[in-house]
């Protein structure tokens, strides 16, 4: 994940485990935020993942989504890494390079994943990349201290988290066609409708 140009993603492997939450406020994955960007989101391995179309709500210069959209973005899925793999926590310290402009009206992908744990400390990288060609558009290192278990099993109850089988293709499969069988995972967001 240090490449600029044709981002390989062989190394995240998306096991088969889309993220079910109750409603929920969230700007990021919540259903109920009317502002939100309600991010599908994916997850195994320590790893998670979600694709979405930006519009131009999130704009910042023409056509670029706004930098704190694509924090947001690489917050949440170093943050569901976490979740995935049992770590509830909440973000300590996080570091952005954009790479590239990130443009609103097309796929993007953004990728989180555990580096490594200590104690109540958790290191995550994230990536948001062009899902066709695999150029890096930004690349992210977040720091995340992990939740007590009273207050993790909390959080599990109040948004009734649960993983279900997901037949969505992940990053390994970006660049080969998908099956006709299975759905495409990009879906607009903030689009009226």
């Amino acid at each position: 994940m240090t490449s600029d140009r044709a981002v390989t993603l062989d190394d995240v492997r998306i096991g088969g485990s889309r993220i079910v939450l109750e409603p929920h406020n969230c700007f990021a994955c919540g259903s109920l935020n009317v502002h939100g960007l309600h991010l599908d989101l994916h997850a195994a391995d320590g790893t998670c993942w979600t694709e979405l179309v930006l519009d131009r709500r999130f704009e910042g210069w023409e056509d670029i989504a706004h930098g704190g959209i694509v924090c947001t973005i690489l917050d949440e899925v170093m943050a569901w890494a976490l979740v995935e793999s049992d770590n509830w926590g909440v973000t300590a310290r996080m570091q952005v390079d954009f790479k590239r402009p990130v443009p609103i009206g097309r796929a993007i992908r953004g990728e989180g994943r555990i580096v490594d744990v200590r104690r109540r400390l958790v290191r995550a990288q994230g990536v948001l990349v062009d899902p066709t060609s695999g150029t890096l558009l930004a690349r992210a290192e977040g720091t995340f201290v992990a939740a007590p278990e009273g207050r993790k099993q909390a959080l599990k109850e109040r948004y009734g988290f649960r993983l279900e089988c997901d037949e969505t293709p992940g990053p390994e499969d970006a660049r080969r066609p998908p099956a006709p069988e299975r759905p495409a995972p990009a879906a607009q967001v903030g689009a009226a409708g």
